[in-house]
């Protein structure tokens, strides 16, 4: 006699309230300590979600906490911010409507997979069953029936897949988590949800709901590349220590440290490595690169081995491949991405950072850099302090601020657990050249997109991360002007983010650039455009300060250096959102922030006739000669 098999259990749910009740289940785990690897869903609701996902999160009674956001593009923003304070063990899910709504992720998608941060993105799609076609916001694509805008996400997310059906749901669920909890695989993660299918029932077999750990383990580096990596190591006469977001990711400044201690090796950082040496660390030499500091980029140009720890390799942190000169220079390249360990044909360490440099201190055991070594790049670190100090100082206390100034006055202000936050504009480089890092996670640069508009959502975010920690956003009038609509979300949850808005009238970093590569300044100010097209007259009467005021935000307006000090210890006070509005003046009696001490390429025209640009033309021919291929 044939026995039937058990029934198993299920549970009849629609798809959007299957997904809201798996991702409740979900859980990360690294070093015995576990969390919920999706912790709140951000949204906008609109056809496409708002019968699906909407109805789901309200009937889950709180299973998935809900985040109300003002712009697509910011809630992105606000869920990586979340994610990077959260060591990318923890991510936020962002649910839209179909056709702006779900196209408008696009930005924050790309920002999220090119950082490598987790974030899982929920947008509506048109009917899988097409019972009307085409419907509202649907793009008819004449040579494709089942291409939708969400397509646009493929690029820029590291996994993707549509849910036709309803059963299709549990394989691709569980890819979306293991992409989410891999640290080198993590990004954006796409799934695109029909409307109609989000709003059909299915059995759901109740092993879906069970509670699921993704172990987020540390390989440990392979014997026999460790023992090359030591080799190399102890052969070098000047060794330097690239720190990039690979440390901070990995938890590793500790083990950092310990290695510096033993060994003397200066460390560098790149913009997203910034904070993995204390500022007043001995080895701690700042930025590295296009925006970093005179005696970093000293060391690199005469590096004979460079131990690149989870870093990228961009063109800002190798000054577009002509910062490292020596000639016999090698890398090791320590990183848990194989693909970033056989940069710049280094030898690839491929572990975990921690792990790696831990391995490595012990295997170094005796080691030590020249004395004299030592004391060159101490004389370069005290060199370069005292320029911070010049472009810190407090002279000429009635004069309106240099944008020095303003961040020498927040150093003065803020206690070793604040973070501040920026992205674009001139602030990424005299912040990386400047800022004391002085605790784990203070320094937050997204400087993989440089994203204008970041700053204000990130700070939400990195806030709902940190609930105890003092959060700044340090925004200038132009990345103000993209993306200011978050504020009324931090007023709306009364989370007391700070944001310092720097009003220069312009942009004035590609200002800058533009003035070098001979395109002097055009179109770079907010000024009055005249009949003929040009620019002229005083800056528009635009007032940033009522802007923020209007949605909410408690303003605070310092017009002099003096007033500027208390402004920001008030607004550090605040419990509730509040901005330092400040206009910046020039640095004619207090200099500005030093010059960049590395090139960066940008082409500049080869065939002109204005002087400007043949000037640019000649010096850019004469820096990209020193570029090089590391082979």
């Amino acid at each position: 006699m044939t026995v039937p098999p058990a029934r198993r259990a299920t549970r009849r749910l629609t798809t959007a309230q299957a997904l809201v009740e798996f991702l409740a289940h979900q859980h990360t785990e690294r070093d015995g300590r576990r969390q919920r690897l999706v912790a709140a869903c951000w949204g906008i609701f609109g056809h496409g979600n708002v019968a699906g996902v909407g109805q789901a999160l309200l009937e889950s009674a709180g299973a998935l906490p809900f985040l109300q956001g003002r712009n697509e593009q910011a809630m992105v923003h606000a869920a990586v911010g979340y994610a990077r304070q959260s060591d990318r063990l923890s991510a936020h899910a962002v649910t839209t409507s179909i056709g702006p709504g779900a196209t408008n992720l696009v930005t924050g998608a790309a920002l999220a997979t090119i950082n490598r941060l987790p974030v899982l993105l929920l947008p509506g799609d048109t009917f899988a069953t097409r019972p009307a076609d085409p419907v509202l916001q649907q793009l008819e694509h004449p040579g494709a029936g089942d291409v939708s805008v969400n397509d646009c996400l493929r690029p820029v997310s590291r996994y993707f897949d549509r849910i036709t059906r309803p059963e299709a749901l549990v394989p691709a669920a569980l890819q979306a988590m293991r992409v989410l909890a891999d640290p080198v695989e993590t990004g954006a993660v796409t799934l695109a949800l029909p409307q109609d299918v989000q709003a059909e029932a299915y059995d759901w077999p109740a092993e879906f709901f069970a509670d699921r750990v993704w172990h987020v383990r540390r390989p440990a580096p392979p014997a026999d590349a460790l023992a090359e990596a030591v080799r190399a190591i102890r052969s070098a006469r000047r060794p330097l220590v690239v720190a990039g977001g690979g440390v901070a990711h990995s938890g590793a400044e500790d083990a950092l440290r310990a290695l510096a201690d033993a060994t003397g090796v200066p460390v560098a950082s790149t913009q997203a490595g910034k904070g993995s040496l204390h500022h007043a660390h001995p080895a701690d030499v700042g930025g590295l690169g296009h925006t970093g500091t005179a005696v970093a980029d000293a060391l690199a140009r005469e590096a004979d081995l460079v131990l690149g720890v989870g870093t990228r390799y961009t063109d800002f942190t190798t000054a577009s491949a002509t910062l490292f000169a020596a000639p016999g220079v090698r890398f090791v390249n320590l990183n848990i991405s194989a693909a970033d360990a056989h940069k710049m044909a280094g030898l690839a360490v491929v572990a975990d950072a921690r792990a790696g440099l831990a391995a490595l201190a012990g295997e170094l055991t005796g080691y030590r850099v020249p004395a004299a070594y030592e004391r060159e790049y101490a004389a370069g670190k005290a060199e370069w302090e005292a320029a911070v100090q010049r472009a810190y100082s407090w002279r000429d206390a009635g004069a309106p601020p240099t944008q020095a100034q303003v961040l020498g006055a927040l150093d003065a202000v803020v206690g070793d657990e604040d973070v501040i936050v920026n992205a674009a504009g001139s602030l990424p480089g005299d912040l990386h050249k400047l800022w004391r890092s002085r605790s784990r996670r203070q320094y937050h640069l997204e400087y993989g997109y440089s994203c204008m508009g970041y700053e204000i959502p990130a700070a939400i975010g990195v806030r709902l991360a940190a609930p105890d920690r003092p959060v700044w956003a340090l925004v200038g009038d132009g990345t103000y002007l993209m993306m200011p609509t978050e504020l009324v979300t931090a007023v709306q949850e009364g989370i007391p983010i700070k944001v310092v808005l720097i009003q220069n009238h312009g942009y004035a970093s590609i200002g800058g650039l533009s003035e070098q590569v001979g395109a002097e300044r055009f179109g770079t100010a907010y000024r009055f455009r005249a009949a003929d097209g040009t620019y002229t007259g005083g800056p528009l009467p635009v007032d940033l300060g009522a802007n923020a005021a209007s949605l909410g935000m408690a303003v605070l307006r310092p017009r002099t250096v003096g007033e500027l000090r208390e402004a920001l210890a008030e607004a550090r006070a605040a419990e509730r959102p509040t901005c330092v509005y400040v206009e910046t003046g020039t640095a004619d009696t207090v200099p500005g922030a030093p010059p960049a001490q590395a090139w960066w390429d940008v082409p500049v025209a080869q065939a002109a006739t204005r002087p400007a640009a043949l000037r640019a033309r000649e010096e850019y021919e004469r820096r990209a000669s020193a570029r090089r291929r590391y082979l």
